[in-house]
């Protein structure tokens, strides 16, 4: 019985190992080629360890590209719709969970139903919107139509309403506290966890967002990083080691964001699935 548990167990662990080689190896070769040239990089074998490139490499980036002006515009509007995401989202998940109100069943089924939609349909209507008030290639056009999502609205009302008792906020009433008062001394503080994994999430999604800047963005000084990398590719003359290179640096935020906060974000996410 040990054995066959022993066995078991081993062949569990080298799936795991296996599955886990797998997933890491994009990222492995994405660094890798960041230190090689175009040539060895089609090499057959390829190369598996580093080489000495990576300088030339972003030399060859930075004639390409304004490379370090788009991303600091990837960091501004990641930033920007993150900290707006955190703020609306909470207030808005606050009003659902702590209030009775007309509408109120039916309009969180429309913010749920959102969800479902898939986001290339919001793309001719997104543009005809922003052509119109005048936001084509600048920062807002990216910023504003992402600053409340459904999801981080649901997350929000769903933590809410099952880590925060509404005997709480009726102390607080009761003390003298105003509305707002309440949201920021005493909701806002207990809303960490939940906060935490809205931010990261929306982060990388802002990040790794191809599709808003292509519809909207028009100079390539404003590219954010994704559109800026795909607009070095051509047919003939890609400088594969340049562009591995700007999407080596472009995964590590990414990466060490999902390092320190990837326990959070687990906790986050199963926070207020089930209610006590």
């Amino acid at each position: 019985m040990r054995r066959s548990t022993s066995n078991v167990s081993m062949a569990a662990w080298a799936m795991v190992g296996t599955g886990a080689v797998l997933l890491m190896a994009p990222f492995w070769f994405t660094f890798v080629f960041a230190t090689h040239g175009r040539t060895e990089i089609f090499n057959s074998p390829p190369p598996v360890w580093f080489g000495s490139a990576l300088f030339n490499n972003i030399d060859l980036l930075q004639e390409r590209l304004p490379f370090w002006r788009n991303l600091g515009m990837s960091l501004y509007v990641a930033g920007m719709t993150t900290a707006l995401n955190l703020m609306l989202c909470a207030l808005a998940g606050y009003g659902f969970a702590a209030y009775d109100f007309r509408f109120k069943k039916p309009l969180f089924a429309v913010v749920v139903g959102s969800m479902m939609l898939p986001s290339f349909l919001n793309m001719i209507p997104s543009f005809m919107v922003m052509d119109a008030i005048g936001w084509i290639d600048q920062p807002r056009a990216l910023i504003v139509p992402a600053a409340a999502g459904a999801l981080g609205i649901f997350m929000m009302r769903q933590y809410i309403g099952s880590a925060i008792p509404k005997d709480l906020l009726d102390a607080a009433r009761m003390d003298g506290c105003g509305e707002f008062r309440i949201f920021w001394s005493v909701v806002l503080p207990l809303l960490k966890p939940a906060l935490g994994t809205l931010g990261l999430i929306t982060f990388i999604a802002s990040w790794n967002n191809f599709m808003a800047p292509l519809v909207v963005m028009r100079s390539a000084e404003n590219y954010t990083l994704p559109l800026a990398l795909r607009s070095m590719q051509s047919p003939n003359n890609t400088e594969w080691g340049a562009l591995m290179a700007g999407s080596a640096i472009a995964m590590l935020p990414l990466l060490i964001a999902f390092f320190f906060s990837a326990r959070r974000l687990v906790a986050g996410l199963t926070s207020g699935a089930v209610r006590g």
